[in-house]
């Protein structure tokens, strides 16, 4: 009897300990992992959601960009990251990708902390200036008559961006050339400089360039054209049934306590639905919005079972 006591007694002040903790979290700084380079869509969102962070947790939310690998090599350190919400992580669409690429160190719906989803988007089929097209019908008709000629630049294998394009070859019946990048921001990088002839990268990181005309803008992935720049035309307007949804969420290492998630993810919930945040993300492109952490752990397993078969079809293989 005295034995179960005791482990009812360790159990109870652990619990409250958990709850201690969670009221006085947090106490440091808090690294917002961001797996890609600088300069991307998933940058420029946690970026964002990282300032208003700090205003209402009271700490400073420092993002650290850690690419490579199609935003592996930054999920796998959020994962082994000590779970006291000190480690955080923004991903993008590509996430649910990586499972069908790599063998994982980690399970990416279990073995994760799923705090909140806080937003969708598109990529944005952009070309360089100097490429002879004004519409996607017009990039269809080049891409046709010049079969390998034109290049396309992607986060890397098997990332959205690569994916993306890879679906609009497939449904066009085009062949362009894939050149894989560490992040958008360095095949963005290649495409001013008319490296590569075109990059389906996350609006928010493209739509500036476009409205200075430093690049053309064709059309959103989204299936129908975005609030915030709908001057631009859908793909699917085009290509009918083309569709590659972006969306940016937010998770911790396992076992992260209740407590820490709950106040992270009460955070988000009120970051979008802030209207000077909203009007900001949509000018980038970026439609904010909030889902719950069981939520988004159930939708990160529909788009890993989406993604897994896109990849089998077009037969993509991982770096």
């Amino acid at each position: 009897m005295k034995f179960v006591n005791t482990i009812a007694y360790a159990c109870v002040a652990a619990t409250a300990s958990i709850a201690a903790y969670g009221q006085h979290y947090p106490d440091k700084p808090i690294r917002m992992v961001v797996p890609f380079a600088p300069g991307g869509g998933t940058d420029i969102v946690a970026r964002r959601i990282a300032q208003k962070l700090s205003e209402g947790l009271g700490q400073q939310v420092v993002v650290d960009n850690r690419g490579g690998a199609g935003g592996v090599l930054g999920a796998d350190i959020a994962a082994r990251a000590s779970p006291d919400g000190y480690t955080l992580i923004t991903v993008s669409g590509s996430y649910a990708v990586n499972p069908s690429l790599y063998k994982l160190a980690f399970d990416p719906v279990n073995g994760i902390s799923p705090i909140g989803l806080v937003g969708i988007s598109a990529d944005l089929l952009a070309v360089h200036p100097g490429v002879p097209v004004k519409t996607t019908q017009d990039l269809i008709n080049l891409a046709k008559a010049s079969p390998g000629k034109l290049n396309y630049g992607s986060t890397g294998v098997g990332g959205f961006t690569h994916l993306a394009t890879e679906l609009f070859n497939m449904m066009t019946q085009t062949k362009m050339v894939h050149v894989p990048y560490k992040g958008t921001g360095p095949a963005m990088a290649d495409l001013l400089g008319g490296q590569v002839q075109l990059l389906m990268g996350g609006v928010a990181s493209e739509i500036p360039f476009v409205r200075s005309g430093r690049l053309k803008g064709l059309g959103v992935t989204t299936p129908q054209r975005l609030p915030g720049i709908p001057d631009i035309p859908a793909i699917a307007e085009t290509v009918p049934g083309y569709e590659a949804v972006l969306w940016y969420g937010i998770w911790g290492p396992p076992r992260l306590p209740r407590e820490v998630i709950t106040k992270i993810s009460n955070e988000l919930k009120k970051i979008v639905a802030v209207p000077a945040v909203k009007e900001q993300l949509a000018t980038e492109g970026v439609e904010a919005g909030y889902m719950a952490p069981d939520e988004f752990r159930k939708f990160l397993r529909s788009e890993i079972d989406k993604w897994g078969k896109v990849v089998k079809a077009a037969g993509v293989k991982g770096d």
